[in-house]
């Protein structure tokens, strides 16, 4: 429960600095483009709120979320888009509450789950401690579309531990999504910390290794940045294959950002 209580304060965190970003926006700059096409800073907002309302279901009703995705159908395709565009219509002030709302509730509803629990999900069930880290991955990752749209550099915070702990889990998904067999070979990934310090995962003597600053990792996993722009080095041929693939959210394959976007 520790575990899961400082990830729901990191949530938390991640939500209000994003906040802090839209709180003070004039109503007209919430139809800026962002670099994810078709998508303004209200669509970034909107599918963060649908999501965290979707995922409060998944929670607290996990019947009433699979009939929802069985009434969806082929939909659930493009449920995303769909979702983030309605929601994109609401009056700004409406939707950013909207978003208050719904965040606070999964992290009611969260605190609440039976302690052991695999929660569904539109990929794999999880627990509630995967569920939040991935709602935290997806708040940062749609807030990085919202600072380069507003062309605000945001600082880095040790909350990026959980961003790249996901991207790692979700290695063999990544290679899946792309219709490739995950490799059997063992991973190493070493990272720098926003304050020096080093995280890691997998063992020290593998031969496949990642390496470089816990920002850039973060970038390139949830697709925010093209794998030419990071200071992140491959040792060994599988790993060299995963960074251009990496892909730590749900969904089919991304398209992610072109070379130089943001140079």
């Amino acid at each position: 429960m520790a575990d899961l209580n400082a990830l729901l304060g990191d949530f938390a965190d991640e939500c209000a600095d994003l906040e802090q970003l839209v709180g003070p926006l004039a109503p007209e700059e919430w139809a800026r483009d962002t670099p994810a096409p078709g998508w303004t800073i209200a669509h970034q907002i909107g599918h963060l709120a649908w999501t965290d309302e979707i995922a409060t279901i998944a929670t607290a009703d996990p019947d009433r979320f699979h009939r929802m995705v069985a009434e969806a159908g082929e939909r659930v395709l493009t449920l995303v888009d769909d979702e983030a565009a309605s929601a994109a219509a609401q009056p700004p002030a409406e939707l950013l509450e909207r978003w208050r709302r719904g965040r606070t509730a999964l992290a009611d509803a969260l605190r609440e789950a039976q302690a052991g629990a695999k929660l569904p999900w539109f990929g794999p069930p999880m627990s509630a401690a995967s569920m939040i880290t991935a709602r935290l991955m997806e708040t940062w990752a749609h807030g990085q579309d919202v600072a380069d749209a507003l062309g605000v550099h945001r600082t880095p915070t040790a909350r990026l531990r959980s961003v790249a702990h996901i991207g790692v889990r979700t290695r063999n998904f990544a290679y899946m999504v792309h219709a490739k067999t995950p490799p059997t070979a063992e991973f190493r990934v070493e990272l720098t910390a926003p304050d020096g310090t080093s995280w890691s995962w997998g063992p020290a003597d593998a031969e496949q290794r990642i390496t470089g600053p816990a920002l850039d990792f973060c970038l390139l996993v949830t697709q925010r940045r093209h794998p030419d722009d990071l200071a992140i080095k491959a040792s060994g041929d599988a790993a060299t294959e995963w960074l251009t693939i990496a892909q730590a959210f749900a969904g089919p394959v991304g398209a992610g950002r072109v070379a130089g976007q943001f140079t």
